[in-house]
């Protein structure tokens, strides 16, 4: 009988790690203002993916004039998953801007 490497039970974790990589690696050389820049990257992402959402729902409309009822409702759902996504981005960067304002004034 062969015995498994532990090592491959980390594999599944090793894209956390690499997501989670980033934001620490700025709190530890830049501080509470590291974790605030990371906040306003993920605004700015938020925003860009909620104007792309939008400027995609209207080349559509525009492109392809009106659709049937089918078409229409999944274009708009689509729009509204995506506006949907780009809020929760926003949301997440503000808290990370506050977080780091926070963190600046008391401990810093």
């Amino acid at each position: 009988m062969q015995k498994q490497s532990e090592s491959l039970l980390l594999v599944p974790l090793l894209p956390i790690f690499l997501v989670g990589m980033f934001p620490i690696l700025l709190i530890g050389l830049l501080g509470f203002i590291g974790l605030a820049m990371f906040g306003v990257l993920l605004v700015s992402v938020g925003l860009t993916s909620g104007l792309e959402a939008h400027s995609h729902f209207n080349e559509e409309i525009i492109v392809h004039g009106f659709a049937r009822n089918a078409e229409r409702g999944m274009q708009a759902s689509d729009l509204q998953q995506a506006t949907h996504f780009a809020v929760l981005l926003e949301i997440a960067g503000l808290a990370l801007i506050i977080a780091g304002a926070v963190g600046f004034c008391y401990f810093g």
